[in-house]
């Protein structure tokens, strides 16, 4: 399919250093910085689902100028397509590239099933936002990104608390969700973590043998995708005990906490005193298809 001078393709046969070259120059003056070496961009499409049959590269003279990555998977009991990046190099801003690969992403999803499309964008990224609006996205939740280095982080102080790792294989989720308030971001979901589970370092908290809070690192960024603690052991620096554990099992110098659901205040308060700072703020949105 063309478009002014665009030639719209799936990217199941461009290769990833091609992919990577063109997602690095999208996002050379994102608001929030993206540190994207190829093999980050790899596990990145592993964990989030990334479909590149399903995804759409805008072509201009051969060049990959533009791109929707669209992973699929089914999210909480409805075949869901999720942006996994939208992107679109400096020089071919402003000229519709993004809404001729959204439509053209849309009719390909819509032709495997899919019921509806899911995607974060960055709040203060007003075009964006407006984009997608127009484009019949709907706000679902409000995200706060946060982030900071080890050394910012707050040395935790429990009594009676055992930390121990354990394998992710060996994660209970059915009792693990019940430390849930609201359901992870796409891209901290089991599904994400248990993708890539040789990339994920996992702790549990036990108290008098029994399991009262986990946590999950990935141990190159420093993501930490999921930390709970059961309501019941609360306040009792669990979770600070759980954080400082993750953060000794993670080999980077930065620790991010990424898509905390802005109605989880006790989680939010949490990661403000424990040390990390505010990166971004987010909007999960939706369309159906």
């Amino acid at each position: 399919m063309s478009h002014e001078g665009l030639e719209l393709r799936t990217l199941d046969t461009v290769p990833i250093e091609r992919l990577h070259e063109c997602f690095v120059r999208a996002f050379s003056d994102y608001s929030v910085r993206m540190d994207m070496p190829i093999g980050r961009l790899r596990a990145m499409a592993r964990r989030r689902g990334l479909r590149p049959e399903l995804s759409v590269g805008a072509f201009a003279g051969g060049e990959l100028v533009g791109f929707v990555l669209s992973a699929l998977r089914d999210w909480q009991g409805v075949w869901t397509g999720y942006d996994t990046g939208t992107g679109v190099v400096p020089e071919w801003r402003k000229r519709g590239v993004t809404t001729a690969a959204f439509v053209e992403a849309m009719r390909l999803l819509r032709g495997v099933g899919v019921r509806q499309y899911l995607l974060e964008v960055i709040q203060s990224n007003a075009p964006a936002v407006d984009l997608y609006t127009k484009q019949g996205f709907e706000r679902t939740r409000s995200f706060t990104c946060f982030a900071t280095t080890k050394e910012k982080i707050k040395p935790a102080r429990t009594g009676g608390i055992d930390i121990e790792s354990v394998a992710l294989q060996s994660l209970d989720w059915i009792h693990l969700k019940s430390f849930w308030d609201h359901e992870p971001s796409w891209q901290n979901s089991i599904d994400s973590i248990t993708a890539v589970p040789e990339a994920m370092e996992a702790v549990a908290a036990r108290a008098g043998g029994r399991v009262v809070g986990y946590g999950i690192v990935e141990r190159a960024t420093g993501d930490v995708p999921q930390l709970a603690v059961d309501p019941g052991h609360r306040g009792r620096g669990v979770g600070g005990a759980i954080l400082a554990a993750l953060v000794e099992r993670t080999d980077s110098q930065r620790v991010a906490v990424i898509n905390v659901d802005d109605r989880d205040v006790a989680g939010v308060g949490f990661l403000g005193r424990a040390g990390l700072e505010v990166m971004a703020t987010q909007y999960e949105m939706v369309k159906g298809l």
